[in-house]
């Protein structure tokens, strides 16, 4: 059977205190709404329509291809989120209504809700959990004698009886799409909000002697919502401790996982080591046998196995098998490290190219170059690229020794075999296997220090 899903992602989150709209908020790298399209598409989901209100141009750009949005001018509840869809929606089809603001609930979750739909043959089922402090949560309503599914309640309309109920609506629903669209028409504003709630739908099925269902899960935290920053953090969190286990259990080893930050899609191989306070953002692949100090944040990077990075930040960048970085290295966007390169403390790389075999100890800044193998950069040397107008690139061939404190001014090229002296400006091209000196010849001033000292007396 075809299955849709109804995402919802138009309100506001007033109690977020953001100009930034709730579901754009980033949950292990990721914005929250993204999580929940990810999963519906993992499950087999066709068509994914997303709900959006509040800030719908900046959530219409965060959303994967395959999902179109749907605009809730006026925000007037969950049925009416829904019901701005129905156009759209195939009566033949299963559709999960999802929130937005629910960035935990599983790919296994939700095909486990959909096979509890389908094995009772339900018009519509809602997924629950027990919580121990349910407040905030619509309860679940069941039958004393059958604990059948009678209805759910929101908070703002519940008894205390009522409020004291410790199964809570998860606001995830899984529907069939005759059902829903016959059901949608009849829902009243009839409620402490006067908006169409969504969970009235159910109660309206079964009074029509559809059949409803319930899917309780044991985890509770796939269902947790988000509403404030503090919730955020404790999504955070879960995320985090997922993450961290999975490739713990995949033979990384993590020093101290409760302070290591994993993003959701990162990849790192077996036997690697990654110590506490490390940062690792989405995009990241790490390869076998790697170090990863601590402090050290990469993101959006491909490491290969072997490598070292120390106390390091690492963006946008490719690093080569058996290359060490830092202690305190900057590789920015576009830097592509070969093997067996060392990249020392204080080193800072940006969109250029690195042979295998070559060194920078300590010291240097490399901007927009191209450096071939086997070559020595030394302390302070300046890859001087700008001009105050435009980027200009340097290349220096295999085999150079760049003595230290030297400036190799772009567009510059040193060729192979060339030994740049220490202290030494480059304002122009270096043959191969030559000696370039390019500072003023030194001039000693014989008593100097003396007669200094007697000018500062007089005065």
């Amino acid at each position: 059977m075809k299955r849709q899903a109804v995402i919802l992602a138009a309100g506001e989150g007033t109690r977020m205190k953001s100009d930034l709209p709730k579901v754009l908020h980033r949950a292990a790298g990721i914005p929250m709404l993204n999580h929940v399209t990810n999963h519906a598409t993992q499950i087999g989901v066709e068509d994914l329509f997303v709900i959006v209100g509040h800030g719908a141009e900046a959530v219409s750009r965060s959303l994967p291809d395959n999902a179109k949005t749907v605009l809730q001018a006026e925000q007037k509840g969950t049925g009416h989120a829904v019901m701005c869809a129905m156009d759209q929606l195939d009566p033949e089809a299963l559709i999960l209504v999802l929130s937005g603001d629910a960035p935990l609930i599983s790919a296994q979750t939700l095909e486990q809700l959909i096979q509890t739909h389908e094995q009772g043959n339900y018009s519509a089922t809602v997924l629950s959990a027990n919580l121990e402090d349910p407040t905030g949560y619509g309860r679940v309503l069941r039958n004393e004698s059958t604990c059948d599914l009678m209805g759910i309640i929101e908070e703002k309309d519940a008894t205390p009886w009522q409020k004291s109920i410790k199964e809570i609506n998860s606001g995830t629903y899984c529907f069939k799409g005759s059902a829903l669209l016959d059901i949608l028409p009849k829902l009243s504003q009839d409620n402490a909000q006067q908006e169409y709630y969504l969970t009235d739908t159910l109660a309206l099925l079964k009074k029509e002697d559809k059949t409803v269902g319930v899917c309780c899960i044991d985890n509770s935290d796939e269902i947790m919502a988000v509403n404030t920053r503090v919730q955020l953090a404790q999504v955070e969190a879960i995320f985090r401790k997922r993450i961290n286990h999975r490739h713990m259990m995949n033979g990384v080893t993590m020093i101290h996982p409760e302070n290591t930050y994993i993003d959701h899609n990162v990849v790192i191989g077996k036997d690697t080591v990654i110590e506490a306070g490390a940062i690792i953002e989405c995009g990241t692949i790490i390869g076998e046998n790697c170090h990863i100090g601590h402090n050290t944040r990469i993101s959006d990077s491909f490491i290969e196995s072997g490598v070292t990075i120390t106390s390091s930040t690492v963006i946008s960048s490719r690093v080569g098998e058996r290359t060490t970085v830092g202690p305190y290295a900057y590789l920015r966007p576009g830097s592509c490290i070969g093997k067996r390169v060392r990249i020392g403390d204080f080193v800072e790389v940006k969109n250029s190219t690195i042979g295998d075999d070559s060194t920078s100890a300590h010291l240097a800044y490399i901007g927009d170059a191209k450096i071939g193998k086997n070559v020595n950069v030394g302390c302070g040397v300046v890859f001087v690229n700008y001009d105050g107008k435009k980027k200009h690139q340097t290349i220096v061939k295999d085999n150079v020794f760049v003595g230290s404190n030297s400036n190799l001014v772009a567009p510059v090229t040193v060729g192979e075999n060339a030994f740049v002296a220490a202290g030494s400006t480059i304002t122009e091209d270096v043959p191969a296997e030559a000696l370039a000196i390019a500072r003023s010849r030194q001039t000693n001033k014989e008593e100097w220090t003396g007669k200094a000292d007697d000018k500062a007396v007089k005065s």
